[in-house]
């Protein structure tokens, strides 16, 4: 078993797969007790061909490679990922490169430092962010606490990890972008303590956010993760 599995969703992602890699592999030299895997979550583009040949004749046995033929959703990769993790501790991370993959490495000694580790999460806190997607963040940050009474904040800053002994209280998790603020409301109810390790946030590079990098695309994330609070809340009411 490893100490630490890292969870890449990569899906239409051909532009920074070998940045990713890249930075990867250079962080862990010299480490042997690190798992890297790489999901294609239903690429359309050419991230299937570029994983496949990344690492032919390499014999690195820390990286896996998993795809998924059709894209159900970002949640669903992650898990998927999570379901072939073999590290005591788990996390998982963007493709993007809007962070620095290696912020997972350095979040993770203070991750396990803590004095109440094993039962905590830690999460990213972005740095470095405009006016308009941090006030976007706020703004569901406090609806979300309003909703659900736990006090959430940047739901979807990356990395996040947990123990994997916590996937016990993972049993509902969404296939869509709503896993982040599930895993974190899922810490709240249980009393987890929630560490946040400050990453700086870059402008994407390549390609297109998934996320809701444009207006329209911030419109389509509200009215996903305002259905999914809802439903929480009526399940804390049953």
């Amino acid at each position: 078993m490893y100490s630490l599995s890292i969870i890449f969703p990569c899906y239409n992602e051909s532009s920074n797969i070998v940045g990713i890699i890249s930075s990867i592999k250079s962080s862990i030299q010299g480490r042997n007790d690190v798992e890297i895997i790489l999901i294609d979550n239903g690429s359309t583009d050419s991230t299937p061909q570029i994983l496949e040949k990344a690492f032919q004749g390499d014999g690195i046995k820390q990286f896996k490679t998993y795809r998924i033929p059709k894209n159900i959703g970002y949640g669903h990769g992650i898990m998927e990922g999570v379901r072939i993790a073999s590290g005591e501790v788990i996390a998982w991370t963007h493709a993007d490169l809007q962070t620095d993959p290696a912020d997972v490495l350095e979040a993770y000694k203070i991750f396990v430092e803590y004095p109440e580790f094993p039962n905590c999460i830690l999460k990213g806190r972005r740095l470095g962010r405009n006016f308009l997607d941090a006030l976007f963040t706020g703004g569901m940050s406090i609806i979300s606490t309003l909703l659900l009474r736990k006090h959430l904040s940047d739901v979807n800053a990356q990395p996040k990890m947990f123990h994997r002994d916590f996937l016990e209280k993972l049993t509902e998790s969404p296939t869509d972008f709503s896993l982040d603020l599930y895993l974190l409301f899922q810490a709240r109810l249980h009393n987890f303590p929630i560490l946040e390790y400050p990453v700086k946030f870059r402008k994407r590079l390549h390609g297109e956010s998934k996320g809701g990098g444009s207006l329209k695309g911030k419109w389509k994330l509200i009215r996903r993760t305002l259905s999914y609070m809802l439903k929480l809340k009526n399940d804390l009411g049953r």
